[in-house]
C-alpha cells in the first residue's frame, strides 16, 4: 500500500506537470506569433487568450516577459527568472522557480519575429503559480487512491471468501481429528476432502496406525510381563510358605534355597524388563561414546566366568583386530550381557561358548557362537519378539534378552544377524557403525 500511495502520487505529479507544461507552451506561443514589426521596430502585446487558458477557477497568477534575443525588455515583469538552457528556435524549455515568494512554473522559447530579418528572434517566458497545479494532482491522486482501495476491499472480499470455501475442507477435516475420543484410530474417510488433501490423510492414517500398533506391543508387553513376573512371586510366596511351615530343618534348608533361586530370577527379569525400556526409543537419552568393543567384551566375559564354570563350559574370547565402535557404552555392554548371558544358559553342560571380535572398514564385529540346540531358520524372526521363547527349549530364561540385544543395536546404527556355528548351535553376529574421529 505504500509503495502504491507513492506511486500514484509521483503519476498524478507527473500527469500535472505534462498539463501545465503543455499549457505555457500554447501561452508561449500565442504570445510570440503576436509579435509584429512596425516601422521597423518590434512591437509585443500579450494577447488575452494567453492569459485566458490559465482561468481555472484556482486564482492562479500568470508572469510573463518577451525580449530581444540581445535580451532587450519589449514586455512583461523584468525581473520573472529566465531559464539558463541554451534554447533551441520552436522548442520550449520548462523549469521551476520562485517570483515573489511564490513557487512557479515556467516555459521558455526562443521565437523568430514575423518580419523582421533572419537574424533576429525574441525569447518569450511564461510562468505560473501552483494553486491548479496542486488541485490537479490532488483530484487525480485522490481518485485514483479511491478506486484502487475500492477495488483493493474488493479483492480482499473475493480472497477471504475464496479462503474460506477453499479450506472449508481443511477445518472439516482439523475438526474430525480434534473431536476424536482418544482412543479412536481408526483410519479417517479420504472421500471428502480435496484431492490436495489426501495426502495428508493417508499420513495420518498412516501415523495413526503406527501408533495403534506401538500401543498393542505395549499391551503384549505389559500382559507379557506381568505374566513373566507372577510366575516366580507366586512360587516365591509357596516356597516362603512351606519353609515357614517345615519342622524339617533339610526340607527347610532346601524350600530357603528355592526362595533364593526365585529371588535371584526375580531380580534378573526386573533388570531385564529395567534395560529393555531404557534401550527402547525415547528410554533414555542415547550417549555419543567411542567404545572399545574388544575391552567392553573382556569385561563382559570376567563377569560371566563364575558362571559358565559352574555349568561347567568352556568359555573363550578371541581380539582378531582392533575394534572401536560408536555408541552408548553402558547399553552396548548390556547387549553384550544378553547374548553371552544367552549362550551360557542354552549351552548343555561340556558345551563352548566363544565370543570373536574384529574390526574393519565397514565398522565393529562381535560374534557370539555357542554348542547349544540353536534356532531353525523359520524361527530367527519370531525371537526377537518379546518374551517369545521356542516350544520346549529348556532352560529359565525369559525370553526377552534378544529383543534388548536388538533394541540397543539399532539403536547405535547397527544391526544383528542370525546363523548357525560351527558347532551346530547358535551364532550371533553384531554389526556395530565404525566409530569416527572427532
Amino acid at each position: 500500500m505504500a509503495l502504491n500511495v507513492w506511486t500514484s502520487f509521483r503519476q498524478a505529479r507527473s500527469t500535472a506537470d505534462l498539463v501545465t507544461d503543455r499549457t505555457l507552451d500554447a501561452a508561449a506561443r500565442a504570445v510570440a506569433e503576436d509579435v509584429r514589426v512596425d516601422r521597423g521596430v518590434i512591437d509585443a502585446v500579450v494577447p488575452p487568450v494567453a492569459l485566458e487558458m490559465f482561468d481555472t477557477g484556482h486564482r492562479d497568477r500568470v508572469y510573463y516577459r518577451v525580449d530581444t534575443d540581445a535580451g532587450r525588455l519589449l514586455v512583461g515583469y523584468p525581473d520573472l527568472p529566465v531559464t539558463s538552457e541554451r534554447l533551441k528556435d520552436g522548442i520550449p524549455a520548462h523549469f521551476a522557480d520562485t517570483y515573489r515568494g511564490e513557487p512557479l512554473r515556467l516555459a521558455a522559447l526562443r521565437y523568430p519575429v514575423v518580419g523582421a530579418g533572419d537574424g533576429e528572434r525574441i525569447v518569450v517566458v511564461v510562468g505560473v503559480t501552483l494553486a491548479g497545479h496542486g488541485a490537479m494532482v490532488r483530484e487525480l491522486w485522490v481518485g485514483g487512491m479511491v478506486r484502487q482501495l475500492l477495488l483493493l476491499v474488493a479483492a480482499a472480499f473475493l480472497v477471504l471468501l475464496g479462503l474460506r470455501r477453499g479450506l472449508a475442507p481443511l477445518m472439516r477435516l482439523r475438526d474430525a481429528v480434534r473431536d476424536r475420543d482418544r482412543n479412536d484410530l481408526t483410519p479417517i474417510s479420504d472421500t471428502a476432502v480435496q484431492s490436495e488433501l489426501r495426502p495428508l490423510v493417508e499420513a495420518l492414517n498412516a501415523y495413526m496406525g503406527r501408533v495403534e500398533g506401538q500401543m498393542a506391543a505395549q499391551r503384549r508387553f505389559v500382559a507379557n510381563a506381568a505374566h513373566q513376573l507372577r510366575t516366580p512371586l507366586a512360587l516365591l510366596a509357596t516356597q516362603a510358605t512351606f519353609a515357614r511351615r517345615s519342622g524339617n530343618g533339610v526340607e527347610r534348608d532346601q524350600a530357603l534355597a528355592g526362595v533364593e533361586e526365585s529371588t535371584r530370577r526375580l531380580a534378573r527379569l526386573a533388570a531385564q524388563l529395567l534395560t529393555l525400556s531404557r534401550a527402547e526409543p525415547g528410554g533414555r537419552r542415547p550417549r555419543d561414546e567411542v567404545i572399545d568393543l574388544a575391552d567392553s567384551t573382556r569385561r563382559v566375559m570376567e563377569g560371566l566366568a563364575d558362571f559358565a564354570i559352574e555349568r561347567g563350559i568352556d568359555l573363550g574370547l578371541d581380539v582378531l583386530s582392533e575394534a572401536t565402535a560408536a555408541g552408548d557404552g553402558a547399553m552396548l555392554r548390556e547387549a553384550i550381557v544378553n547374548l553371552v548371558d544367552n549362550a551360557l544358559r542354552y549351552t548343555p553342560t561340556e558345551g563352548t561358548v566363544t565370543v570373536t571380535v574384529s574390526g574393519g572398514p565397514d565398522g565393529a564385529v562381535l560374534v557370539v557362537e555357542d554348542s547349544g540346540p540353536g534356532i531353525p531358520p523359520e524361527e530367527r524372526e519370531r525371537v526377537f519378539e518379546r518374551f517369545y521363547r521356542l516350544p520346549g527349549t529348556p532352560g529359565d530364561g525369559s525370553g526377552i534378552g534378544l529383543s534388548i540385544v536388538r533394541e540397543v543395536v539399532e539403536g547405535a546404527g547397527g544391526h544383528l544377524v542370525l546363523g548357525t556355528s560351527v558347532a551346530g548351535g547358535l551364532r550371533v553376529e553384531m554389526h556395530l557403525p565404525e566409530a569416527t574421529p572427532d
